[in-house]
């Protein structure tokens, strides 16, 4: 990780994605952590939040996930991991917006001033919705997927880290085990498809933060898990000026992470300061799906 990004996450240390989640942030993002039994089942056993049938779209079931994974132990944990996308590859002055909407306690908001910006502008994002934003924005999101601007990503079922052992990111406990990977990731997939009449390309835990055993199930699934390179408004904390401060690290190929479910932050009037710059420096936007291909 370069020093700049380092810089940013350091300055939103506790609240990397706060606006995301209701979960207490205190424990370290690396510290292994589980919920007690109580509050969730047993690993590998679906439940009604989490289907165990297969995806709409085609694809592997959860026992053959289970099978597949179950028994892999993870050697890399955290924001880049292999087989993970951070940066397109390209040198030259291109860039990807992505804007999570996280739902929830505090999190179910839409801030329509930042899409309206991105329109104005013509600068196209990939969006990332988590299922609980879907259910209090579905005509919203419609209004979204229809528009050539933008495409809709994943974004998990419970905005979870996601782990096949447990880890925990900034107090929240990530999934358990391959079969808590898959409920995570084709929960929100089947229920982004029957609304998109289209499975979602990419995505992205809750946090981020994912081990490399869990994202070879994203991408057995059928997509590819994004991190991110540049970190716009520190989980939706930031002020517009910071905002615009840290936009000033988009390098070539920078995959910029922001949010788009907190209209009262400084994510809309930051993007408003900073996209300017860029786009007069030369940038250019597009969606991960139209990234430069390797």
């Amino acid at each position: 990780m370069d020093v700049s990004r380092r810089v940013v996450l350091a300055a939103a240390l506790g609240g990397l994605l706060a606006g995301c989640s209701d979960v207490g942030k205190s424990a370290s993002p690396t510290t292994p952590a589980l919920a007690p039994a109580a509050a969730r089942p047993a690993p590998s056993e679906p439940n009604a939040t989490h289907p165990s049938g297969p995806p709409t779209a085609a694809g592997p079931t959860r026992e053959e996930i289970v099978a597949r994974y179950g028994r892999q132990v993870p050697t890399s944990w955290g924001l880049e991991v292999p087989g993970s996308l951070s940066r397109l590859p390209t040198t030259g002055k291109v860039a990807a917006l992505t804007f999570d909407a996280c739902g929830g306690k505090g999190g179910g908001e839409y801030d329509r001033a930042l899409i309206d910006f991105l329109h104005e502008r013509s600068v196209p994002a990939t969006l990332f919705v988590n299922s609980r934003w879907v259910d209090a924005n579905s005509a919203t999101l419609r209004q979204l997927a229809a528009d050539p601007l933008f495409e809709i990503a994943n974004h998990g079922t419970g905005h979870l880290p996601l782990s096949v052992s447990g880890r925990a990111a900034y107090g929240i406990p990530g999934t358990r085990d391959a079969g808590e990977v898959y409920d995570e990731i084709s929960g929100n997939r089947a229920k982004l498809t029957e609304l998109l009449g289209r499975p979602p390309r990419f995505f992205r835990s809750g946090t981020a933060y994912c081990d490399d055993v869990a994202a070879k199930i994203v991408t057995d699934l059928g997509e590819r898990f994004a991190s991110f390179h540049v970190n716009a408004d520190g989980g939706a904390t930031f002020n517009p000026e910071q905002v615009r401060k840290a936009m000033r690290d988009v390098r070539p190929g920078s995959v910029v992470i922001g949010h788009m479910n907190h209209p009262r932050g400084g994510t809309a009037a930051g993007i408003r300061l900073a996209v300017p710059e860029l786009l007069q420096q030369g940038y250019t936007f597009v969606r991960l799906s139209d990234a430069p291909k390797s």
